[in-house]
């Protein structure tokens, strides 16, 4: 009798735990965006409120999203930093970046890829 509860038993939690035949497994969690620069959020108040005033800066058009790690758009002008943002920001001295919108695009140029976006 003690054998059958436990067969029962073991035969309950087997189908319990075991998938049903076409169920979708469950998708990872999304990982945050990979950043590979660490601009503070002052620092990003810098460079924005610089960038942004400066009627030499063009804003690129464009309306799709890009996150940090995604490839840099094809035929955006990326710029180098002017120096008086690397002197107050010198993490940035080797990144170039664009504008879209509101939106600073901080650019590695080793790869071409989003390093940061500051909104």
């Amino acid at each position: 009798m003690k054998n059958t509860f436990l067969i029962f038993g073991i035969f309950a939690l087997v189908l319990l735990v075991q998938k049903a035949p076409g169920q979708v497994p469950s998708e990872q969690p999304s990982r945050p965006p990979s950043r590979s620069i660490q601009i503070t959020s002052e620092q990003g108040h810098v460079i924005k409120e610089f960038l942004l005033k400066d009627p030499t800066i063009k804003k690129e058009a464009g309306s799709a999203s890009l996150s940090p790690g995604d490839a840099s758009p094809q035929g955006i002008e990326l710029r180098p930093f002017p120096s008086d943002v690397i002197s107050k920001v010198p993490q940035i001295k080797s990144h170039v970046f664009f504008v879209r919108g509101e939106q600073i695009f901080i650019v590695d140029p080793k790869d071409n890829k989003i390093a940061d976006v500051i909104d």
